[in-house]
């Protein structure tokens, strides 16, 4: 707590004069510009990751960034959505996952969570599509690189979750909101967004001509190992048909390849078929 007090001591003493024209403005309303959905977990923090100043991220935090389906709760994560939406007319959406995250290793062991901790085990069930796809579709990986799918594909389920809303439908449908998949690597601060027309994540910044993509099944890959420099590899239609050959011929471009069998990198490599 002293900590944290010195902390208030030093925001008054050192930010606040240095900001005294963005704490007026801020006195007046607030215009946030995204509405960022992440992890309660205390090693993920929006605003240091996007070095974002206050008043720019409108953030709502639970266990496991989870958007519960429109009226399938009475939590605040519905009235908040639509508050950004509706009022303050936030037009750009991040949903982000991270590695390591608690929540999905949850999603593991749910029969032991039902008894130890009810309100997590009911919480989860907000997650259990992205539990079904990952058990009939990952039944192939190790349990760390299991995690790193449910991490990875749980942040397509929030979507495909904040979608149902009213708000956010109309939003969509009028070309004036933009949802983004993230993934925060906790290991090497590093961020991925997903691009659904290449099922890759890829640098936020990144332009899809720019050829930076790193497919589902790379990205659980690398994920699965913080010793490995994180893949990145032109897609361009030029090179495509010598990449595929490389492929084929070198079992060692696989990812996972120096731990795994053959068999098990190349439907590592292949990922979700899920778009």
């Amino acid at each position: 707590m002293q900590k944290l007090i010195e902390g208030i001591r030093q925001f008054q003493s050192n930010y606040v004069p240095s900001h005294q024209s963005l704490m007026k403005e801020l006195s007046k309303g607030q215009h946030p510009r995204v509405l960022f959905i992440g992890c309660s977990d205390s090693r993920v923090s929006p605003e240091i990751i996007t070095q974002s100043e206050i008043g720019d991220l409108f953030i709502i935090r639970n266990a496991g960034n989870i958007v519960p389906p429109f009226e399938a709760t009475n939590g605040g994560e519905g009235a908040t959505i639509e508050y950004a939406i509706d009022a303050l007319d936030i037009k750009q959406v991040i949903i982000c996952g991270h590695s390591q995250c608690g929540a999905m290793k949850g999603l593991l062991q749910l029969g032991e969570l039902e008894e130890k901790m009810p309100l997590v085990y009911e919480w989860l069930h907000h997650a259990e599509a992205t539990r079904k796809l990952v058990s009939d579709n990952y039944s192939h990986l190790e349990k760390k690189e299991m995690l790193n799918a449910l991490v990875a594909e749980n942040v397509l389920t929030q979507i495909d979750n904040l979608r149902t809303y009213p708000v956010i439908r109309s939003k969509l449908y009028a070309g004036d909101l933009s949802i983004h998949g993230w993934i925060y690597q906790i290991e090497t601060g590093e961020v991925l967004s997903y691009d659904a027309e290449t099922h890759a994540f890829m640098q936020p910044q990144t332009k899809l001509s720019e050829a930076q993509g790193i497919t589902m099944g790379e990205m659980l890959a690398y994920a699965a190992s913080t010793h490995a420099a994180p893949p990145s590899r032109s897609h361009s239609a030029q090179d495509h048909d010598h990449e595929q050959a490389t492929d084929e011929a070198s079992p060692s471009y696989l990812p996972g390849a120096a731990r795994l069998s053959r068999q098990q990198a190349e439907r590592i490599y292949r990922g979700s078929a899920r778009m």
